[in-house]
């Protein structure tokens, strides 16, 4: 069994129960990045020691929140020795407007990914894109580049819809089967 984390940050709690269900499905240790853009050196060590790293961050103004860039800046120290080449990579996003802009943030995780040399796997669950398709179905936002949610800017994180919290459990279980045949 692969090792998993999932290291994110969430602003208002939505990015936060969206992790949960990613590491649920890839059965994945948590690691949230602080208010301030930090991690622990346990948390770092827990990155350097996984067989795949699924990252989640809001979107905000297009792309990751400062604080999630904070840790992908800081995490030159192991690009520069190569310490995460050949992992996987997968990530996720939630944004209150249904696009969002959210398919930047994914781009910028992905780009994240590429420059430590690992492998990206994104979503493979079908979309949800019939005429009798209902918001709350799985892949209702119909993203194959990693996970996405949709909260509107009123509500909690306890009004997430079921359906996204599927496909993102869905995802992380995808991305956990995946590093399992990488890492035997």
């Amino acid at each position: 069994m692969a090792k998993v984390v999932v290291v994110y940050h969430s602003g208002y709690g939505h990015t936060k129960r969206m992790a949960a269900a990613v590491a649920e499905g890839a059965s994945a240790q948590l690691l949230a990045i602080d208010a301030e853009g930090n991690l622990t050196e346990a948390d770092w060590a827990a990155l350097g020691s996984a067989d795949a790293i699924i990252m989640g961050s809001p979107t905000y103004m297009g792309t990751v929140s400062w604080q999630f860039k904070k840790f992908a800046d800081a995490s030159s120290k192991p690009w520069f020795t190569q310490a995460w080449k050949d992992k996987v990579f997968a990530g996720f996003t939630n944004s209150a407007s249904m696009n969002g802009d959210k398919l930047s943030t994914l781009h910028y995780l992905f780009t994240l990914a590429m420059q430590h040399g690992g492998i990206w796997v994104g979503n493979a669950v079908m979309p949800s894109n019939a005429k009798a398709a209902q918001r709350n179905d799985i892949n209702y936002l119909g993203t194959f580049s990693g996970a996405m949610a949709q909260s509107p800017s009123d509500s909690s994180p306890d009004e997430m819809l079921p359906g996204d919290l599927e496909t993102a459990k869905l995802f992380g279980k995808r991305v956990a089967e995946t590093a399992a045949k990488f890492h035997k």
